[in-house]
């Protein structure tokens, strides 16, 4: 069935709960006081930026978003672009798409104007709701989109002149269901991927996949009524919004927080009783720094109810977790893997049963199988690294448009090559070993920076790492690590390479390089702007002798 008849149920059974919290810490609430709130004097307000929507809201602002596209001509199997911040508005929008039989298309809020202005076009957007932050990146592409699309903006104050309003135009619309007759087999969304290597492939998914990624979600981290999941990465991503599905199917309360600063996180877990949160990499670690270097107080904050800490989007290294558990014992932890082309996190995962295996992926997903395979899409033996395939409900249709890109890595059985590397233990346990297109050849010797990434983490000193391959004229490639430095720690050259004294010569990095490590919303680190950065550097300079 549609998830769509979940936030029906959900609307029936649990009205008046609350469903959705919109939390930013950045913004101070001066518009929303009520006549309760004042006394004998201007009160000067100074809680952050906080509104929330029960289940029975939430469907009704659903229901109205779907009355008013279908009034403008908005028919099932149309696309419609959603280009928001996450905010109350976002998961509303994208049911009153579902609703009737139209296909949600979430746009990167990062994307610049030529990217939008092509994401439009590649998906055939003719709907596409925006927020007040890209009102300018919109100004300067209206000539090209405006021909043949309707613009509506989500945002307090007046429209943009080219564009409808949301909110004055929605709330007169019947709150009913729509009653569209929508089936599994239906295309349902279109994701875009990252983008890290040119512009973004459009990925094609049925109604079934979304069904599937919110069974997974549940199956795998077990969501009750009790439970209240922290959001904080971008919902136009698969991997946050197909984690927030496991609280659509338990009716459970979710927290769309605004904000990454450890303090933030930690404050909103404790205020809200947040006991599902899902991290990045970078965040988890950044809470880990903060509490070391006391700056934050564990012990300030209500935080016993938190039960379970997930992590997925990279490979995580072990010594994260390992320090983790050291302040959160009690913790369940389980990291997942995915793909938008496999509807985002879950076809692999760890499970919380297994952290004695902190650092594989996992096996496969509730209702997914794996291969491992060579280049020839044969088998490898067990033990072998190959190119990890995936086999399930939630795997893409196509990339939209673009059969030529389909066919290089889903097969006529349905299998999609991920093209990321990988090898399985004689337990059934996957490890990741890098990205098929990110393995640097040295001298005719396979470097998968993955590996040298997690050694490097184990560095008291380094707070992130990425690797990275050089052009070379005697070995076609050599290895460089761009090392970003903890606050208040020093780190040389000399220490890096005496460090990489365990790792066999031909792994430890060539190159060094102290500087910020880039990542993209999603917390991957972004290699091929790094690439681009670096390869007119001497690739002989700071090399190991």
């Amino acid at each position: 069935m549609p998830i769509t008849q979940y936030l029906e149920r959900n609307a029936k059974e649990w009205g008046s709960d609350i469903a959705l919290v919109e939390l930013n810490p950045e913004v101070r609430e001066t518009m929303r006081i009520t006549w309760k709130d004042y006394d004998l004097t201007q009160p000067e307000p100074n809680l952050p930026y906080r509104r929330e929507i029960s289940w029975h809201v939430f469907n009704e602002k659903a229901n109205r978003c779907a009355h008013y596209l279908k009034e403008r001509g908005v028919r099932k199997g149309d696309k419609v672009g959603i280009l928001l911040m996450n905010c109350l508005e976002w998961l509303p929008i994208y049911f009153g798409i579902l609703k009737i039989g139209a296909l949600a298309v979430p746009l990167n809020f990062r994307y610049a104007s030529d990217e939008i202005d092509y994401c439009l076009n590649l998906a055939d957007i003719s709907v596409l709701f925006f927020g007040p932050e890209f009102i300018g990146r919109l100004e300067a592409i209206t000539d090209k989109i405006l021909a043949h699309r309707l613009l509506i903006y989500v945002g307090e104050g007046n429209a943009p002149t080219f564009s409808e309003n949301y909110f004055m135009s929605v709330m007169n619309y019947s709150s009913e269901n729509p009653n569209v007759q929508i089936s599994d087999e239906d295309y349902g969304a279109i994701y875009f991927s990252s983008g890290t290597t040119g512009f973004p492939k459009a990925i094609l998914h049925k109604h079934k996949a979304l069904m599937h990624s919110a069974a997974v979600e549940q199956n795998h981290h077990g969501q009750t009524k009790d439970d209240t999941f922290l959001c904080i990465p971008p919902l136009y991503h698969t991997g946050a919004k197909m984690h927030w599905f496991g609280s659509l199917i338990s009716g459970s309360k979710a927290v769309l927080l605004r904000g990454t600063k450890p303090e933030v996180i930690l404050k909103a877990a404790s205020d809200e009783h947040c006991t599902i949160v899902w991290l990045l990499v970078p965040w988890a670690q950044d809470i880990l720094d903060t509490l070391d270097r006391g700056e934050l107080r564990k012990d300030d904050y209500k935080l016993d109810q938190w039960r379970l800490m997930h992590i997925g989007a990279q490979p995580v290294p072990r010594k994260l977790i390992e320090d983790w558990k050291k302040y959160f014992p009690t913790h369940d932890y389980d990291t997942n893997y995915g793909l938008s082309e496999s509807i985002g996190p879950g076809c692999v995962h760890l499970g919380v049963e297994n952290t004695e295996k902190i650092g594989a992926i996992g096996v496969p997903g509730f209702g997914w199988k794996i291969r491992i395979v060579d280049e020839n899409r044969k088998d490898v033996l067990q033990g072998e690294v190959g190119e990890l395939a995936v086999y399930g409900p939630g795997v893409m249709v196509c990339y939209y448009k673009n059969p030529d890109a389909t066919k290089e890595v889903l097969d006529e059985e349905g299998w999609l090559y991920t093209g990321d590397m990988a090898m399985q233990d004689k337990e059934g346990f996957i490890y990741l070993v890098d990205r098929k297109k990110d393995v640097i050849i040295t001298g005719g010797e396979n470097i998968y920076p993955v590996q040298i990434e997690d050694f490097l983490h184990r560095m008291e000193a380094i707070k992130d790492v990425a690797v990275i391959g050089l052009a070379d004229k005697r070995l076609g490639e050599i290895s460089a690590a761009i090392i970003e430095l903890k606050e208040g720690y020093s780190c040389t050259e000399e220490d890096v390479n005496n460090f990489c004294l365990e790792l066999p010569k031909y792994k430890r990095p060539r190159k060094i390089i102290f500087a910020p490590v880039p990542r993209n919303p999603t917390g991957k680190i972004e290699k091929p702007k790094l690439r681009e950065l670096y390869r007119t550097e001497d690739p002989f300079a700071s090399m190991v002798q």
